[in-house]
């Protein structure tokens, strides 16, 4: 990683200018264009590179830096309001992220990237706002003027759909509200961060179903066709430009660079027999999150969007399990552990990032 190569990609003019058109981030690719860039920001060929071993199968990434899932809000309600195919990128966070959580990508020298600069509080963190979430009507809300025009409210109607704008905003705040404000060096930490996040979003679902449910009940059948008509369409548009299907994004298989480096913490740690036994452990409950997370990607897609907003928060309750299984089995790993041994653990992440980055290197420049 490179700091000043680092803070450069996040002040980026490509990265500015979705800053200011914030109406753009409203697109998945968009985002997920955006996301990649902030991800492989300390990459010395990262703009020009496949990627980084923790990229999702959309081109997105679940790790920024210190921040888990960017742009949560709008995965959300893309998902909520849209269905599947467009609102696919909420379905691509999963075992993958536990996995990028226990092994971080990102030394320190690549972290400190994503902090203020000494001698200018808040920078940082404006750097990655747009990435945390934003929580303003224009930008957090709910396509509500869209959704008036679709369905021609009656003034219960109207009310209705204004207490659902106002809870999607308090939603956002409680997302936004997770962000980080400090960067974490350890898998533990990072592991907490994420519980932090996923725990926001579930705060947010509980917030916007009581308001989304009732609206939605008080449209009749020929509102709610309306309203099912637009998605329709847009997931026939999603369609067209071959964005993957929720069953798509669910089936994604495990790459080989997601496999449990076992090899490596042997060599590295050389583990006690104690030791060995709590890292076993810790494989259990790893493999025993991804296969409940792959079970709960299985579900029939919802047709409404009351129903998509309570799968979504089914999932994320599942998510927020798994990565309190994880926590609790690499703590008790962790403690048994010499610093020596801690540093050798977090070392592996960064080492792979790095040895992915020379090897991308070598085909591009190497072989002529």
């Amino acid at each position: 990683m490179n700091f000043a190569a680092s803070g450069r990609a996040l002040n980026s003019r490509a990265l500015a200018r979705s800053y200011r058109h914030t109406a753009a981030l409203h697109s998945p690719a968009m985002r997920a264009s955006v996301t990649a860039g902030a991800a492989l920001a300390g990459w010395q060929y990262g703009r020009g590179r496949g990627g980084g071993w923790w990229r999702h199968g959309n081109g997105g990434y679940g790790w920024v830096g210190p921040l888990f899932w960017p742009f949560a809000y709008y995965d959300l309600y893309d998902y909520t309001l849209w269905g599947p195919s467009v609102g696919a990128p909420f379905w691509y966070y999963g075992y993958d992220d536990i996995y990028a959580g226990l092994f971080g990508p990102y030394d320190y020298e690549g972290l400190t990237g994503y902090l203020p600069p000494r001698g200018s509080p808040g920078a940082g963190s404006d750097r990655l706002a747009l990435l945390c979430g934003e929580d303003s009507r224009e930008i957090a809300g709910l396509p509500i003027y869209l959704i008036a025009q679709t369905i021609d409210p009656t003034e219960a109607q109207r009310a209705a759909l204004d207490d659902l704008a106002n809870a999607s905003v308090t939603a956002a705040q409680k997302i936004k509200a997770a962000c980080p404000t400090s960067i974490a060096l350890t898998a533990s930490g990072r592991l907490a961060s994420m519980q932090q996040r996923i725990e926001a979003m579930i705060a947010g679902v509980a917030t916007v179903q009581p308001a989304l449910d009732k609206f939605y009940g008080l449209l009749n059948d020929e509102q709610k066709a309306r309203l099912n008509a637009v998605a329709e369409e847009q997931e026939r548009k999603a369609e067209r430009r071959g964005r993957r299907s929720l069953v798509r994004a669910c089936d994604v298989t495990q790459s080989s660079s997601l496999r449990w480096p076992t090899e490596e913490i042997e060599a590295r740690l050389r583990p006690t027999d104690v030791q060995r036994t709590g890292l076993t452990a810790l494989q259990n409950a790893s493999t025993k999150a991804s296969e409940m997370l792959s079970a709960s990607c299985r579900a029939e897609e919802a047709a409404t969007p009351s129903a998509r907003l309570a799968a979504a928060g089914k999932r994320l309750d599942v998510m927020l399990q798994a990565v309190k299984q994880v926590r609790t089995a690499l703590d008790d790993f962790y403690v048994t552990l010499n610093d020596e041994q801690k540093a050798q653990f977090e070392a592996i992440g960064p080492r792979r990032t790095s040895f992915a980055d020379r090897a991308d290197t070598t085909r591009r420049y190497g072989r002529r």
